[in-house]
């Protein structure tokens, strides 16, 4: 599943979700690279 998190306060990552932490972070893979971080909201809810 193609998921995007938020590493920083202005970075973010789009790639396939790999794993999940206890903490609620995720762990997305883009292309040989693995990246941690909280999972962006949905922009379509209202």
């Amino acid at each position: 599943m193609l998921r995007t998190i938020a590493i920083g306060s202005c970075i973010s990552v789009q790639g396939l979700v790999v794993g999940q932490a206890a903490d609620g972070k995720l762990v997305v893979q883009v292309d040989n690279k693995r990246f941690v971080g909280y999972p962006v909201g949905d922009a379509r809810k209202h």
